[in-house]
Order: structure tokens, then C-alpha cells, then sequence
């Protein structure tokens, strides 16, 4: 069944796998994401490419939103907030030094590799910690007895077959690393498919939906 929140349990704590594709943990009141990749259409405009600015709207807006809902005490990002230097402009360092405010609490970033070199005023790059039972990193790093949740893959899954096939943003649990990826949170991003061994849930719609796939040679 899809609804706008899906259930995580592990090792007797709680999350939420919320449809506008982050992780609330409701103990600690803290908003889980990763891959904003905010400035990119910057990025690729600075290199001819005539992409669209309107990214970076959509995805604080909706980021915003999910906030003013949720009232966090923290929000932290699993790495790559800014796409990168040629996109870090002066208009998108003022919304980054504008952004606790407008949440209403505390900003946090756990560094990603398209932070690497860059400089954002106020706001640290943290390096890869525990939260709680959780592992918190940007690329996946397995730590015994915790959960690790990262970002970096961009999880999306693929549903049916060659001559009709959909793709959809999904968080993706491995069971052998204990490992649950975040869909990527921006409006400009691509995605990449997990091993369909992972258990997932599908981001569609304002809905979240747990795949169940039929296993090969059974009916």
C-alpha cells in the first residue's frame, strides 16, 4: 500500500522514509538528505550548456516546506548540497547563508566529494559520525553495530520491461552492509539502479511504496 510515509525499523529505533525523498528520525527530531546539488544548471550553464536555472527554486522550496511541516530541531545533508565551484555564485552563497533562518533551526553538512575545495560561509563541512544507532556519511561506509545512511548513489529503481520501462527515485537498504541510501533530494539529478536484492521503496506521486519483486523461477 502507498502512502505518504513508509516505516523503517532497525535495531529497535525508528525511521521514517518520507515521500519528498529524506529520512526523519522522530526521536531525535532531525531531517535526514543528501544530494542537492544545488547550483548545477550554474555549473553546466558556465560550460555552454543552456540548462535551465530553475533547480535550485524547486529544490529549496521544497525543501522549505518539508521544514515548516516537520519543525526539526537539525537538519542535516549527507553531502553535495552545491554541485560545485563554477555554481557557487554570490546570489546562491546569499541563500545558503539565509537557509537556517528560514528553517527555523540548525544547518549541518556532512561533506560530499562535490564539496571537496569549496568554501561555504557558516557552514562547516563535518566529517562522517554517528548520530544515535545511525552512521551517518555521504558515500557508503559500513560501521559494525550501526546503520550507516549515506547519499552519493542517487538510488532509482527500474519497474518493467525492455519495451516499457519507468524510473523512480527510491531509498535502498543492502541488508549485507547495513547500509540505507537516500534518494537524491534535488530537482537536477540522475539517478543510478541498486541491485535488485535491496529492499526498497519507491518515491512516486507523493507516495512511498515498497517494492516486492517476484523472485526468478517462481510463478
Amino acid at each position: 500500500m502507498a502512502t505518504a510515509v513508509a516505516t523503517f525499523q532497525w535495531g529497535g529505533e525508528r525511521l521514517e522514509l518520507l515521500a519528498e525523498r529524506a529520512a526523519w528520525d522522530p526521536h531525535r527530531r532531525t531531517l535526514l538528505l543528501a544530494d542537492l546539488h544545488l547550483g548545477k544548471a550554474e555549473s553546466f550553464q558556465a560550460q555552454g550548456i543552456p540548462l535551465p536555472s530553475d533547480g535550485d527554486a524547486a529544490t529549496l522550496n521544497a525543501l522549505l516546506e518539508l521544514a515548516a511541516r516537520q519543525r526539526p530541531e537539525q537538519v542535516i545533508v549527507l553531502g553535495d548540497l552545491i554541485h560545485g565551484r563554477l555554481g557557487l555564485t554570490a546570489e546562491l552563497r546569499a541563500k545558503l547563508a539565509a537557509l537556517p533562518e528560514l528553517l527555523g533551526c540548525r544547518l549541518r553538512l556532512v561533506g560530499g566529494n562535490h564539496e571537496r575545495g569549496n568554501w561555504i560561509a557558516g557552514l562547516a563541512q563535518e566529517p562522517s559520525q554517528a548520530l544515535g544507532p545511525w552512521w551517518l556519511s555521504h558515500e557508503p561506509e559500513a560501521r559494525t553495530g550501526l546503520l550507516n545512511l549515506c547519499g552519493h548513489l542517487h538510488p532509482v529503481a527500474q519497474l518493467g520491461g525492455k519495451g516499457d520501462r519507468l524510473r523512480l527515485p527510491c531509498f535502498s537498504y543492502c541488508p549485507r552492509t547495513q547500509r540505507l541510501a537516500l534518494p537524491a533530494f534535488g530537482a537536477l539529478t540522475g539517478g543510478m539502479p541498486l541491485p535488485g536484492q535491496e529492499r526498497q521503496w519507491l518515491v512516486a506521486d507523493g507516495a512511498v511504496l515498497e517494492v516486492h519483486r517476484r523472485r526468478r523461477g517462481r510463478p
